[in-house]
Formats: C-alpha cells, sequence, structure tokens
C-alpha cells in the first residue's frame, strides 16, 4: 500500500482495510468510542495543546515514524503490522514446520483470544494509570516524552483490536468493547492484570514502570513475535520498534533521578538529601524492589501447563526463538527450578515446555540487570560508595509458586513475623510516597527541570532540551 494511501485513510493501515468492507465498518463504529475514552481517560488538561509527537506512518525501516507538533485527540492512531515472510513456516513446538497460519485456527482460537486480550488489556491500562502525571511534570521534555507513551500504547491497542475485530467475529467485537470498558484500579471492572491496577502517583513511579513494567511487554511481545499466527506475529514486530522508547524513558529516567541524588550528596556532604529536595538513593532502591516484583509477577506462574500448550501450539516461542535456540521442540529438555517442598527450598527438574514462563522471566531478569549497572555507573561517577540491586525473584511476589510465602531481598525463606517487621525498610512506605510526591511540582518553562531530577544529556530527534517539546 503506497505511504499516500496509509494516510489518506479515516483509519491509517497498511492491512489494505479499504478492501474489506465488513471490516472497516467495524472499526469505524470502534473508533469513536475509543476516542471518547481517551477524552475520559487520557492525559488530563493537555487534550487542547500541541505536542512533539512521533507518528507512524509506515513500516519501512528508513520512515516509519514522523515527527511534528499535532494535537493528541488529532493523533493517527493506526493498525499496522510489519511486512509479511514469504512463506513462513511455523518455527517451533509440535507443529513445526507447517506453513504459518494466516487464519485463527480453530483449536486454538480461545488460547489465542486469552492471549490478545491479555495484551491488549495493558494498553489502555497504562494511560489510565498515568492520566494524571501532566499536572506534575519536571520538564517540557518529560511531559512530551509521557505523552508519547500514552498515544503509543493507544496504537497498541488498536493493533489488538484489530486482531481481534478482524479474526474472532462477534466474541472478538465483544472483546474490543471490553477494553475500553474496564478500568485500571476500578474496584467493580479492574484491569486483568495487577501490576496494571496500581496507582502511579508520581514520576519516580512512571520511571520505574516505564524501565519494568514495560520491559515486560518487551518480552511479552518477542515471544508474540514467534507465533505461529502470522497476524499476530507481525503486530507484535512492529510493536517492538514503538516499544523501544517507552523503556529508554524508564531507564534515562532513574538515571536522572540518582544523578541528581548524587550531586546534592557531594554538594551537601550527606546522603540525607531530602532536606535539599532530593531522593535518597535507598529510597530509590525501595522503589526498584516494589516495581521489578511487581513485574516479575506478570510473566505468570514458573510451572504453566498454558506455557506447556502455547509453546507446543505454536502459539508463543521464547524471546528470540529463532535466533537464540538451536532446538525448537523443547520436548525432552529440563528446566532445574527452585521450588518449596515441606517448608524449605529445594530444587526440582521441570519439564522446559512447562518452564516457559520461566525461561522468559530469566531473560527478563538478565536485561533488568544490564539497567541496574547503568545507574551504579552513574553513582560510581560521582565517588559514591552505593550499588542499586535487584531482590531474588522469589522476593514479594503475589503470582506462582512463591506467592502465599515470606522471602528476604536475598530470596531466602522467612517467618512471617520476620518479613512484617521488615517489609517497611524493603518497599516504600505510604509517609515515602508522600514524600516523593510532595517533590512534584510541575515545571512548563522550556529548559528548565524540577529540582529533583537532573536534565537529560540530549533531547528528542536531535533537539536540544530546551526545544518547546508542548506549545502551552
Amino acid at each position: 500500500m503506497a505511504l499516500a494511501a496509509i494516510n489518506s485513510e479515516k483509519i491509517p493501515n497498511n492491512v489494505h482495510l479499504s478492501d474489506d468492507k465488513r471490516l472497516q465498518r467495524a472499526l469505524e463504529k470502534w473508533q469513536p468510542k475509543f476516542l471518547s475514552w481517551w477524552q475520559d481517560m487520557g492525559p488530563e488538561g493537555f487534550q487542547a495543546n500541541d505536542v512533539y509527537l512521533r507518528t507512524a506512518i509506515s513500516v519501512d525501516r528508513d520512515g516509519w515514524a514522523h515527527f511534528g507538533h499535532v494535537k493528541m485527540p488529532d493523533y493517527r492512531w493506526g493498525i499496522f503490522l510489519s511486512e509479511a515472510e514469504k512463506d513462513r513456516e511455523i518455527g517451533f513446538g509440535d507443529n513445526i514446520g507447517t506453513p504459518a497460519w494466516q487464519e485463527v485456527p480453530g483449536e486454538h482460537r480461545n488460547a489465542l483470544k486469552r492471549l490478545i486480550v491479555t495484551q491488549g488489556d495493558t494498553e489502555p491500562a497504562s494511560v489510565e494509570q498515568q492520566r494524571l502525571l501532566g499536572q506534575t511534570c519536571p520538564s517540557l521534555y518529560d511531559l512530551r516524552n509521557l505523552f508519547q507513551v500514552n498515544v503509543e500504547e493507544g496504537r497498541h491497542l488498536w493493533a489488538m483490536v484489530y486482531l481481534l475485530q478482524s479474526y474472532f467475529g462477534r466474541d472478538g467485537r465483544e472483546e474490543a468493547e471490553g477494553l475500553l470498558e474496564r478500568r485500571s484500579g476500578d474496584v467493580d471492572k479492574p484491569r486483568i492484570l495487577t501490576t496494571f491496577n496500581e496507582p502511579i502517583a508520581d514520576w519516580l513511579s512512571f520511571f520505574m514502570f516505564t524501565n519494568f513494567t514495560d520491559k515486560d511487554g518487551k518480552y511479552q511481545l518477542l515471544s508474540l513475535a514467534e507465533s505461529g499466527f502470522d497476524p499476530l506475529a507481525r503486530t507484535a514486530r512492529f510493536m517492538l520498534t514503538e516499544e523501544a522508547h517507552h523503556m529508554f524513558v524508564g531507564v534515562t529516567g532513574v538515571e536522572r533521578v540518582v544523578r541528581r541524588t548524587c550531586e546534592l550528596m557531594k554538594e551537601y556532604d550527606t546522603d540525607d538529601v531530602k532536606p535539599y529536595g532530593g531522593i535518597p538513593l535507598d529510597l530509590i532502591q525501595k522503589y526498584i524492589n516494589f516495581w521489578y516484583a511487581s513485574s516479575l509477577d506478570l510473566f505468570g506462574a514458573e510451572k504453566s501447563s498454558n506455557a506447556a500448550n502455547y509453546f507446543a501450539a505454536g502459539l508463543k516461542g521464547r524471546a528470540w526463538e529463532m535466533k537464540k535456540y538451536d532446538e525448537h521442540t523443547a520436548m525432552n529438555d529440563y528446566y532445574d527450578m527452585t521450588v518449596l517442598e515441606d517448608g524449605r527450598l529445594t530444587h526440582s527438574d521441570i519439564p522446559l515446555r512447562n518452564a516457559m514462563n520461566e525461561v522468559l522471566r530469566d531473560r527478563y531478569i538478565e536485561d533488568n540487570e544490564k539497567s541496574t549497572e547503568k545507574w551504579n555507573r552513574e553513582v560510581a561517577k560521582h565517588g559514591i560508595d552505593y550499588q542499586f540491586k535487584l531482590a531474588s525473584k522469589r522476593f514479594h511476589r503475589t503470582v506462582g509458586i512463591y506467592a502465599g510465602h515470606t522471602f528476604n531481598l536475598q530470596g531466602e525463606l522467612i517467618s512471617q513475623e520476620e518479613y512484617k517487621s521488615k517489609l517497611d525498610s524493603w518497599i516504600p512506605t505510604e509517609d515515602e510516597k508522600v514524600f516523593v510526591r510532595s517533590l512534584m511540582q510541575q515545571v512548563i518553562e522550556p529548559g528548565k527541570c524540577a529540582a529533583w531530577i537532573a536534565p537529560p544529556k540530549k533531547g528528542i530527534n536531535q533537539n536540544p532540551f530546551e526545544f518547546e517539546y508542548v506549545k502551552l
């Protein structure tokens, strides 16, 4: 489809939407409901402002995004799939070597729908969680990055709704409606996954979320990008190009908070930077502990028959399945898992297919270790003797085999009493959250930055930090 045609349609797309009038009508009927949701639950207070946004206009390597000022309600949300791979075959599981599905295989219909709905539900949820953050933005640069994340989460919702409406008939249309009816944190209609019901009331939490939780999204998309259902694989591959910026916002955001704290520590020769408007390093560590543990839950149970079935069917592979693994059936292999038996930790060999969630979680942990190393390098530059650490994957878990049991940061099994007595030293207390929120004062003058965070080293798309990223 020519670029001009992609962008002249009411719903920008590269899926030849105009050739399927039934689907086109269904999506155009859904579009005003989406826009109504955006006005109600999207960023509050900035819908009439021009924002310097990156907009997907094609999937071409040299031109998949266009930068320019646009009002968020006018953003060109659309449907983009990576280019089709000719004669693509399913690369793993029991159906390895057979042609990739271009239509939903009947025997896997419910499993595929569940995967798509769960992924789709996370996209509007994060927008809802972050809708008030603009009121306390530390700079115009950060305000723009928040809105970029928000509009792209909206486009990722469109991607999932396209799959539901295109391939799942009436069920898909009903699920698409449900994606706009649930609300993050709502008592009666919460979002599907617990992490996406957590409040994000301050920018430190936002940076932790975009580093840890969006990174979970990266690994979920990497596994779906291997799917034998080709439309899902192509959708996930293009979504990954946009997801990278979200994690950039997170890892550099935390790094900038760390930098400013270190500057204050050196300036005032103290570890306690609270009186000077900074966030102490040990409090940053507590935010890391909370959001990391919460995001670990998103991978699901360590031992999972669903994960085994998804892999066997060819619906959801390992991250970089075709690049990083030589054997793709996982039929005769085992995973050495630390499990609980009779009140103690021991090792057990789990059939690899049943441990696919844990395989994905391991790759995620390795990735987060790189982020932690980056933050530690920033501390070291200032000559300060402190190191951030990732807690054990058993700490503070609410999903899987470790849920309901109490572990310390090192993953050692401890009593309920000891856990309760020390939890306030491991994750943020309500008083500490109140303190962090007290620092969140809006700064919207171009080139200015809040006192609790350092300015970025460079701007967006070769623009300086002083650029007018949001026109107020």
